[in-house]
């Protein structure tokens, strides 16, 4: 299937899902106008020419259809066992770029004005959005020029995907974390216990943060517990888990990072993430769990300038009825931990 078909295909969805949601709303004529325009502009853009004319609407209608159509070109290429070649996806993914672009010709003084207003923090959670959505595609094209689904790739080609990946998600993951600290950053997606491989968990986390560990010499431990299959949250602790080890790997130049479920009892599962780094200073204690905070100093000590990650672990852990407690020291390294009860699985 052509990358060109797969976009037909992907605006038709995505008028199709909006009747269902909104059917006949007064605003579906708008949506559909919308859609065509978008397309249109997304072929010119492709072709080198202007994406939209000045008279074009430029709402937060049109950029989240945009959004939508991006989203649904995507897993549609995922799904097709004869994807596109990579140079198509490319070119359509760059004129998609293009006509977001040229969606907001005077975006700085928009955001400028609207950071200061009433609506300031749903701005915040559309720009994460708008972060998000470019990162998902570097996520999709790395991830298929790994597999070799677009030719052979050495082993050095490999590895510089795989840290692009590793970048990639990263950046992904702090644009979710300004949208969940906007909702709560306590939001469950699993509201139900189910049942979980904790040794799947912790090797997902080493298979994401793999490259950067080569990158920085470090080894990167799993301990899993003797009892594995368990009743719990596994996407909040995955995410806990996860944003805990890229941070001990950030801060670490030498020796390891190891990320443990310790079994204490037949129900009590102690995890932690333990680094050899130089260990957290007692005057960044103070405020480490604080988000947007900020640094004293230039080159001063900090998990990262906004400080979201650890903000929202601690939101997590505590929604699944825990707390997440850190001990450091100078020649001990920084380990941060927390127990989960989490029930054995009755069919394992």
């Amino acid at each position: 299937m052509t990358v060109w078909r797969s976009l037909d295909e992907a605006v038709s969805h995505v008028e199709a899902g909006w009747q269902q949601v909104v059917e006949d709303s007064p605003a579906q004529e708008e949506v559909r106008t919308h859609l065509v325009q978008l397309a249109g502009a997304i072929r010119a853009a492709a072709d080198g020419a202007e994406p939209l004319t000045d008279e074009a609407p430029r709402t937060v209608l049109t950029r989240r259809l945009l959004e939508l159509i991006r989203r649904e070109l995507l897993e549609r290429i995922r799904r097709d066992p004869e994807p596109p070649d990579s140079k198509s996806i490319l070119t359509v993914l760059g004129a998609i770029e293009k006509v977001h672009a040229r969606l907001e010709p005077d975006w700085a003084q928009h955001f400028a004005d609207r950071l200061s207003g009433p609506d300031g923090l749903e701005l915040v959670v559309e720009v994460a959005h708008d972060l998000r959505s470019p990162l998902t595609s570097i996520l999709f094209l790395a991830e298929t020029l790994q597999r070799g689904r677009s030719g052979n790739i050495n082993a050095v080609q490999e590895r510089q995907l795989g840290l692009i990946y590793s970048a990639a998600f990263g950046l992904s993951s702090l644009a979710s974390d300004v949208i969940e600290l906007a909702r709560g950053g306590d939001r469950l997606v699993d509201l139900d216990p189910i049942p979980f491989s904790i040794s799947d968990i912790l090797e997902s986390v080493r298979d994401i943060v793999q490259p950067i560990a080569e990158e920085k010499g470090l080894a990167v431990r799993l301990e899993a517990p003797e009892s594995d299959f368990r009743v719990g949250h596994p996407v909040a602790l995955s995410r806990v888990l996860l944003n805990l080890t890229t941070n001990a790997l950030k801060f670490t130049s030498e020796g390891f990072v190891e990320v443990a479920g310790k079994q204490l009892d037949d129900t009590r599962i102690e995890f932690s993430v333990r680094d050899t780094g130089r260990g957290i200073p007692s005057q960044a204690m103070l405020t480490l769990f604080e988000p947007f905070r900020r640094r004293q100093k230039q080159g001063e000590y900090a998990f990262s300038g906004a400080g979201l990650g650890l903000s929202i672990c601690r939101k997590l852990v505590e929604a699944m009825r825990s707390t997440l407690r850190v001990e450091t020291a100078p020649d001990f390294g920084t380990r941060f931990y927390f127990e989960l009860a989490l029930p054995l699985a009755d069919d394992h």
